[in-house]
């Protein structure tokens, strides 16, 4: 892949109070008369929620449309669901972006990426080159984090109220819903996960230890197994939590993604061009009782 064009050093001391963060569509696997793809509403309102605007990113186009709307938007989002890690449009997608963010960043263009579930597992499949994922009991489940010693001074975590970290140690408020996770066992045998992610949280499924939350030591990569929106926008499942603390958690971390994209002054060449790429040109759907989303948008678009 080449590499992106040189960019000047960010300013400093400045933020981008407009930011736009692109939130990563998936395809459906099932004929639907809705669309295609589609990106569950819960992710849009949580980013909302926190000051941002969102553009979604549609899967299977060509890579350089997904570079000029790279240089557009303030910021990546990889959302849960469930795709294939190696072959998707979701993957290939997500790997495009996660190497334009680090080439960005070492040239002093600060892009943050997040991943949140199947996200969060697509990110340590880039950069491992591999699936390294073992099967948890982990589905169906809020649980309380098991910090590790230096969490608290971490990036994500720093800024969080003393209460809340005590309420994340002690609670049951982080709802899980994977049946696939990076064991701690495994983490540790791949030097390039090791290098590249600092683990900050784990949890127990009664048989392993998997990691939960982490974050790159050198780029602004973040990603959570489990699910913060959910406590705010999503009620289909009795598991999901909806305590005081769950609702501070779900904004603490959508309000930290927000402000790591207004660190970024990438925009779109025109208002013209920013509006027709916006979500809000799209309408939610309420999906049926038997989904764990309320609300979807969908999209239909033409493999390229």
């Amino acid at each position: 892949m080449a590499a992106p064009a040189d960019v000047p050093p960010q300013p400093q001391n400045r933020r981008n109070d407009r930011p736009i963060i692109g939130i990563l569509a998936q395809e459906i696997k099932k004929p639907n008369p809705h669309g295609n793809s589609y990106i569950a509403a819960s992710y849009v309102k949580s980013l909302e929620s926190a000051g941002a605007r969102v553009v979604p990113v549609m899967v299977n186009q060509p890579e350089e449309d997904y570079r000029q709307l790279f240089h557009s938007i303030n910021g990546m989002f990889l959302p849960g669901g469930a795709a294939n890690l190696m072959t998707s449009g979701y993957a290939k997608a997500a790997n495009i972006f996660y190497r334009l963010a680090l080439e960005a960043n070492d040239q002093g263009d600060y892009f943050p990426i997040w991943g949140t579930c199947l996200g969060f597992q697509q990110l340590l499949v880039i950069t491992s080159g591999q699936n390294l994922l073992c099967r948890t009991n982990s589905t169906g489940i809020s649980l309380p984090l098991e910090f590790r010693p230096d969490a608290k001074h971490s990036k994500l975590f720093k800024d969080f109220p003393p209460e809340l970290m005590t309420s994340l140690a002690s609670e049951n408020i982080t709802a899980n819903y994977h049946k696939w996770s990076m064991s701690v066992e495994n983490f540790n045998k791949n030097e390039e996960l090791r290098k590249f992610y600092k683990i900050l949280t784990t949890n127990m499924d009664g048989n392993t230890e998997y990691i939960s939350t982490m974050e790159a030591y050198n780029y602004p990569v973040y990603a959570t197994q489990w699910h913060p929106e959910k406590s705010a926008f999503e009620w289909r499942r009795s598991y999901y939590p909806h305590t005081p603390s769950a609702i501070k958690t779900a904004f603490y971390m959508a309000d930290f993604l927000v402000n790591e994209a207004k660190k970024n002054f990438h925009s779109f060449a025109t208002k013209e061009e920013e509006e027709k790429h916006l979500i809000y040109n799209h309408i939610p759907i309420f999906t049926d009782l038997s989904k764990c989303f309320l609300q979807k948008y969908f999209f239909t678009t033409v493999k390229q």
